[in-house]
C-alpha cells in the first residue's frame, strides 16, 4: 500500500485551491481541485478518494451540504471543513453532525495544516490497512468455506458409493440420478440452496440398501413377497442412518431416502404418503430413480430404451409420479438425454 493518498479540494476561490495544493505537495498528498461543488461530487462518485477539503461559504451548494452528499459515497474518510468563521461553534457542531472530521481556519498556515492533515493521513492509512486485512481475512474465510464444502461433497459421494458397493447399480447411475434431479429441482423451485441440496443429496437415496442381505439385493430374479417385504425396509434404514446428522445435505438425504419410493396416488412405501404429503425432494427422486432404473441393466432385467422409459413416466403421471415433476423432466428432455448419453454405462 502506497503512502501517497488522493484528496479532493473544493473552494470557489481559485487562489485558496492553489494554496491547499502547494501545502499538500509538501506532505506528499495528491490533491484534485474543483471550484464547482457539483463537479467535485461527480468526480468523487467515480474515483477513489482518501480525504476531502471543503470550504464552507460557496455559491449554489455550501460546505455542509457537500459534506452530507459526500458521506453518501464515503462514510468513513476524513473530511476537513475550511472556514473563515473560526469562532462559530454552532457551525462547527452542525458540520460535525453532517460528517466533518476536523476544521481548518482561514487564513491557512503551513505548520497547522501539516500537523492536522498528517494526523488525518495516518487515520486514513489505518483505515486502508484495516480494510486490506479485512479483505484478506474474508478471502481466507471463503477459501476455508469452499474447502469444507468440497470435503462435504466428497463425503456425500463416498456415502453414495457405500451403497453402490453392495448394489448392482453403478457409479454412473448415481451421477445420472443426481444430474436428472438437479434439472427437475431447477424447474420446481427457485430456491438455489434447495436445488443444490437435492443435487448433492440425491446419491444417498439408496444408502439404506447396505442393510439389505446380499441374497436379496443381488438376486437375478423377481423377489418373493417376503424378500420384497425386506427390500422395502431400505428407505427406513437409510433414514435412520442419516436422520441425526447436522449437515444440511445429510438431512435432505435422510428425507430423500425415506420418501423416494412413495407414490403420488398413495400406493407407495414405507408410509403410504400421497400427493403434497410427499416431500419435494422425494417427488423428484421418485421420477429420476425409476427412469434411470428402467434404462439401466440389472441382474434381473435388460435396459429399456430411452423413449420407452419416457413413455412410462407419461403413463404413470398422477399415479406413481407427481405431475409437476414429470412435466419438469419432460420440459428439459434434451438435457436429460445428454446426461443419459454422457454418463452411459
Amino acid at each position: 500500500m502506497t503512502d501517497r493518498l488522493t484528496a479532493l479540494s473544493v473552494d470557489d476561490e481559485y487562489l485558496n485551491l492553489v494554496l491547499i495544493e502547494e501545502m499538500g505537495k509538501k506532505i506528499d498528498l495528491d490533491i484534485r481541485s474543483y471550484t464547482e461543488p457539483l463537479e467535485a461530487l461527480d468526480f468523487l462518485k467515480n474515483n477513489p478518494i482518501d480525504l476531502i477539503f471543503v470550504d464552507y461559504m460557496m455559491p449554489g451548494m455550501d460546505g455542509l451540504e457537500l459534506i452530507k452528499k459526500s458521506r453518501e459515497h464515503y462514510p468513513d474518510i476524513p473530511i476537513v471543513m475550511i472556514t473563515a468563521v473560526s469562532s462559530d461553534n454552532e457551525l462547527k457542531l452542525k458540520a460535525l453532525e453532517f460528517g466533518a472530521t476536523d476544521f481548518l481556519s482561514k487564513p491557512l498556515n503551513l505548520p497547522e495544516f501539516s500537523a492536522r492533515v498528517n494526523n488525518l493521513k495516518q487515520l486514513r492509512q489505518s483505515q486502508l490497512l484495516y480494510k486490506n486485512w479485512a479483505d484478506v481475512l474474508q478471502e481466507e474465510v471463503e477459501k476455508a468455506t469452499q474447502n469444507v464444502m468440497q470435503r462435504e461433497h466428497e463425503t456425500l459421494q463416498v456415502l453414495g458409493s457405500a451403497a453402490e458397493y453392495k448394489d448392482p447399480e453403478t457409479g454412473e447411475h448415481i451421477l445420472r440420478v443426481a444430474h436428472y434431479s438437479r434439472i427437475i429441482a431447477e424447474q420446481l423451485t427457485t430456491d438455489k440452496d434447495m436445488q443444490q441440496e437435492i443435487f448433492h443429496a440425491a446419491p444417498l437415496h439408496d444408502i439404506g440398501k447396505i442393510g439389505i442381505p446380499d441374497t436379496i439385493l443381488l438376486k437375478p430374479a423377481k423377489l418373493s413377497p417376503e424378500e420384497f417385504r425386506i427390500m422395502k425396509q431400505h428407505p427406513t434404514i437409510g433414514y435412520e442412518i442419516m436422520k441425526s446428522a447436522q449437515s444440511t445435505y445429510l438431512k435432505t438425504g435422510a428425507i430423500i431416502a425415506l420418501s423416494h419410493h412413495e407414490k403420488w396416488d398413495g400406493s407407495g412405501y414405507p408410509r403410504g404418503l400421497a400427493k403434497e404429503e410427499i416431500p419435494l425432494c422425494g417427488r423428484v427422486l421418485a421420477v429420476t430413480d425409476v427412469f434411470d432404473a428402467l434404462t439401466s441393466r440389472r441382474p434381473y432385467k435388460e435396459p429399456w430404451s430411452f423413449d420407452q422409459a419416457v413413455d412410462h413416466l407419461k403413463k404413470e403421471r398422477e399415479k406413481h409420479f407427481a405431475p409437476d415433476a414429470v412435466d419438469a423432466f419432460l420440459s428439459r428432455l434434451d438435457e436429460i438425454e445428454e446426461i443419459y448419453k454422457t454418463y452411459s454405462e
